[in-house]
């Protein structure tokens, strides 16, 4: 029987047998951690070695003559935008890197585009009716951010080899007020789906009514691979984007190492119109 449809005696009952069971649950001394995206303790043990591997006779000096302990650029040395370029299939000179999590990075470009707009647009606070493109099911936290911003969520079906690109073409070509789509291309969350290549090229052929329309690709796990069958498509930043489409390609450190910010380093590319 549904809540909806019981009596009060029915829903006091109920009360007290949940009552009861949530005593039985507590009686058995569980200590459960249901935190997701840690890493497991085999996988810390990975990285463990890279504790040793700097010292006080370490040279700390970057290739360009940073000195590392200190303050640095904004966007990274060197020698990690480079590492992080051949992560999401771009150049060093289109990362940049940050000592945080690709979801702060996201909620920035986010704050940025709502308060000031993208390379002289208006700022999407002040679009009314502003709406965002959610491939579903997808990642929660990618539609709370958006949500917080006051977008109306507008929901794509996934299907076997991406999400349904016949309805993401016809709405962003008729609908300005469409400002951006979620993209989780390897391994979406939750079904671990991978976009196909036909997928991903459509995407780079976008056609968006609003010249700030923005593709929000999170390759989170672009270097990781289940056992077997390795993925064969392509899924860093699509290639030759139109003119006018713009993709912001995030990504961050593989989940096999210390959850550190040291370590947790985000990147992203733009890709400009051609």
């Amino acid at each position: 029987m549904q809540y909806q449809d019981m009596t009060k005696k029915e829903m006091q009952r109920e009360y007290h047998r949940l009552c009861q069971r949530y005593q039985e649950y507590e009686q058995q001394g569980l200590q459960l951690d249901l935190s997701r995206g840690k890493p497991a303790p085999e996988q810390l043990a990975l990285s463990q070695r890279m504790l040793g591997e700097l010292n006080s006779r370490s040279v700390l000096d970057s290739e360009d003559g940073t000195d590392c302990r200190n303050y640095g650029g904004l966007d990274g040395i060197p020698e990690a935008k480079a590492l992080l370029a051949g992560m999401i299939g771009a150049r060093p000179e289109q990362v940049m890197v940050g000592g945080n999590s690709s979801l702060t990075m996201m909620f920035d470009i986010l704050s940025h585009a709502m308060l000031d707009g993208l390379l002289g647009a208006e700022p999407w606070v002040q679009v009314k009716d502003r709406k965002f493109l959610c491939p579903v099911p997808g990642y929660d936290r990618h539609f709370a951010m958006t949500e917080h911003f006051g977008f109306q969520l507008i929901p794509i079906p996934m299907h076997n080899d991406g999400p349904d690109m016949d309805m993401i073409e016809d709405l962003v070509q008729r609908d300005a007020s469409i400002k951006g789509i979620w993209c989780v291309p390897k391994y979406q969350n939750p079904t671990g789906i991978v976009f196909s290549p036909m997928v991903v090229e459509r995407f780079a052929h976008l056609q968006p009514a609003a010249p700030d329309f923005r593709i929000f690709w999170d390759n989170a796990y672009c270097v990781t691979f289940t056992p077997t069958p390795r993925p064969s498509c392509q899924t860093s930043c699509p290639p030759a984007p139109m003119p006018g489409t713009r993709i912001w390609c995030m990504s961050s450190a593989p989940p096999a190492r210390f959850p550190s910010p040291v370590q947790a380093s985000a990147a992203w590319r733009q890709v400009p119109p051609t």
